[in-house]
């Protein structure tokens, strides 16, 4: 049953959502008014109707809503990127796992889905204002319970004795790979996402002097074709989400 204070999605009739929280109070879209309080009760997959007789389908949120519908900062790391990073690291629920670059917090909002309620994210945010909007939209998500934010460089320490991994979208992660030998437990994983090329080169070159400590590194970039598909056709999509950033994965021993 959804109740007063839950955040519901509601989608009209052309596809366009909607993310409210529930409460007594009305909703204007150009498809006319809801009172939201006649949620509380429903059961997602219900309908609600506006004075203009237009319905609305109500659906429960999940994280790429939240996502899709949360204040930017910052470019976002994609789901396409996210995913692959929570695939090949095998982050599981219970994890430990620190962040840098926190940015809008879109990773970190993955992250904290991924962990769990019994799992931690500890994301370093040199920036305050991008800090701010991360907070809010971790907020907004539901996971300020297993999220923390540090407004500090992580290029200048860790904290934290512990990690199970540590995924970065910083322009230098070679400069964390120091800290991250003492606090990497063994098997974990070390991710870099990195946009240039140059980026990745440069944190090979440095990474030569901790391979002794690390898994031969494997380096991934995802794209995503979208296909067209119609009753007389199917062929791709003349636009595609191409590059968006090189991944990097080394693997403590």
């Amino acid at each position: 049953m959804i109740r007063e204070g839950d955040k519901v999605l509601l989608i009209d009739r052309r596809g366009k959502r909607y993310l409210v929280t529930v409460s007594e109070r009305e909703f204007h879209t150009d498809l006319g008014i809801l009172k939201l309080g006649e949620l509380i009760g429903k059961e997602y997959g219900e309908t609600i109707v506006s004075h203009r007789n237009e319905e609305f389908r109500v659906l429960k949120p999940d994280i790429n809503d939240i996502i899709a519908k949360m204040k930017r900062g910052p470019q976002i790391v994609h789901p396409k990127d996210a995913g692959i990073i929570l695939a090949y690291a095998g982050i599981s629920p219970g994890d430990t796992v620190i962040e840098a670059g926190v940015g809008s917090g879109a990773l970190t909002i993955f992250l904290a889905n991924a962990v769990g309620p019994n799992g931690r994210v500890i994301s370093y945010e040199r920036r305050e204002d991008f800090a701010r909007i991360a907070q809010k939209n971790i907020e907004l998500a539901g996971f300020s319970d297993r999220v923390t934010i540090k407004l500090k460089n992580i290029y200048e320490g860790i904290d934290e004795e512990y990690a199970d991994h540590i995924v970065l979208d910083l322009p230098q992660p070679e400069n964390v790979l120091p800290h991250a030998v003492e606090v990497l437990r063994p098997g974990g994983y070390f991710v870099a996402y990195t946009p240039c090329m140059n980026q990745v080169h440069r944190f090979f070159q440095a990474f030569q002097e901790y391979r002794e400590h690390f898994y031969k590194p494997r380096v991934v970039e995802v794209l995503v074709r979208e296909q067209e598909v119609k009753k007389e056709c199917m062929r791709p999509k003349t636009t595609m989400l191409a590059h968006t950033g090189y991944i990097t994965f080394i693997r403590k021993l």
